[in-house]
C-alpha cells in the first residue's frame, strides 16, 4: 500500500507534514509507504532531524508549488513540476493508492475531476465534515461546500455516498440517513427540499428517517445529514468559528474539543475513482497523521470499490 503526501501544500508545510508523518510512522500497527511529494532540499533534512526511517518513505521532487492565489486549472495546466500535479499524476498512473494535500483546494478538486475522475455514474462528487453528537457519537454532513446549486438527484447520490461512508470509514451500521430541512414534516421546505424527500424515501440503498432541523445536527437524530453545499458550508464555517471561539477564551470541555478539525485531519472527495483527501490550509502535525490514518483505512476498505459498485450509470 502506498500513499502520496504533497509536502509544500499548508501554512506551515514541509515541516508540519514532516512531523506527521513522524507521528503516523510511530502510531500505524502496519504503516503504508508513504510518497513524499515537494522541494527536496527542504524535505530532505527535515526528515533527518524528525529520524524518519529512509525505508518507509520516498521523495519525489517537485520545484514548484501552487499557491492559494492561483487560478487552480490554469496553474495545473502550467505548474506541470508542482507537488499537487506529481501528486496526482502517481495516484493516476497507480504508483500510489491515495493522494492528501493541504494545499490549494481549488487545485486539489480540478486535480480530482480531471485526473482522476469521477466514478462511472456519479453526477456531481462531494465533500463532506464529521459532526460530533452530543452524546459521543459521530454524524457526517454533506455537501459541505462542493456544490453551492444542487439538483435532487445530486442530494440523493450524496445520500449513499454517505451512507457508504459512515458504514465503512466510520463504523456505523446502517446509518441513519436524513434531510436536512425547516421542518420535520414531509412537505416543508423549498423546492430542492420538497423535490428531493420523495427520492430519498424510495431508495432502498440507504436508511432513510425523514427531515431533520438546524436544531437537531448535533443531537443523535441521524448519522448522514444532506444538504446543498451552500447550507453545508455556512454550517461548517459556523462550526469551526464556535470551536475557535470556545478555544480562545479557554473553555475547556470534552464535548468542545471533538470541534477540533485535526482530529478529522482532512475531507475526502466523494465520488471520484480514487481517494483524494483535501486537509485544512493551517494543518499541523496531528491533521497530517490523521489524514494519512485516513487515507489507509480508505484503502483497506476498498471504499471508492464499494461506491463504484453500489452507483447506477447514468443515474
Amino acid at each position: 500500500m502506498t500513499i502520496c503526501l504533497d509536502m509544500m501544500g499548508g501554512d506551515f508545510a514541509p515541516l508540519e507534514a514532516v512531523k506527521g508523518v513522524r507521528d503516523y510512522l510511530t502510531e500505524a500497527v502496519d504503516p503504508a509507504l508513504l510518497f513524499l511529494v515537494g522541494d527536496e532540499a527542504q524535505i530532505n533534512p527535515l526528515l533527518q532531524q524528525h529520524q524518519i526511517p529512509a525505508e518507509k518513505v520516498r521523495v519525489f521532487h517537485a520545484p514548484q508549488v501552487i499557491d492559494y492565489n492561483e487560478s487552480p486549472t490554469k496553474a495545473l495546466k502550467e505548474k506541470q513540476q508542482s507537488s499537487i500535479a506529481v501528486g496526482f499524476h502517481l495516484l493516476a498512473t497507480g504508483k500510489a493508492g491515495a493522494f492528501i494535500s493541504a494545499g490549494n483546494t481549488g487545485a486539489m478538486l480540478v486535480g480530482a475531476m480531471y485526473s482522476i475522475k469521477p466514478i462511472e455514474g456519479v453526477q456531481r462528487p462531494t465533500i463532506s465534515t464529521i459532526i460530533p453528537k452530543d452524546n459521543g457519537n459521530t454524524g457526517l454532513l454533506l455537501d459541505v461546500g462542493l456544490n453551492a446549486d444542487c439538483k435532487p438527484e445530486h442530494l440523493n447520490q450524496f445520500a449513499l455516498l454517505g451512507s457508504l461512508y459512515a458504514k465503512h470509514i466510520l463504523g456505523i451500521d446502517n446509518p441513519r440517513v436524513a434531510l436536512l430541512n425547516i421542518g420535520e414534516e414531509e412537505g416543508k421546505g423549498n423546492l430542492l427540499a420538497q423535490s428531493t424527500y420523495p427520492l430519498l424515501k424510495e431508495n432502498s440503498q440507504i436508511n432513510f428517517v425523514g427531515n431533520v432541523e438546524g436544531r437537531d445536527i448535533l443531537l443523535d437524530k441521524a448519522d448522514v445529514m444532506v444538504c446543498d453545499g451552500f447550507t453545508g458550508n455556512v454550517i461548517l464555517k459556523m462550526a469551526e468559528s464556535l470551536y475557535e471561539i470556545t478555544h480562545r477564551k479557554e473553555l475547556k470541555h470534552e464535548y468542545l474539543d471533538r470541534f477540533n478539525f485535526e482530529l478529522y485531519g482532512g475531507t475526502p472527495v466523494l465520488g471520484v475513482a480514487k481517494p483524494v483527501i483535501i486537509g485544512h490550509g493551517i494543518s499541523h502535525a496531528k491533521a497530517f497523521s490523521n489524514m494519512i490514518h485516513l487515507a489507509q483505512k480508505m484503502i483497506a476498505t476498498d471504499l471508492m470499490g464499494k461506491m463504484k459498485a453500489s452507483i447506477t450509470p447514468n443515474a
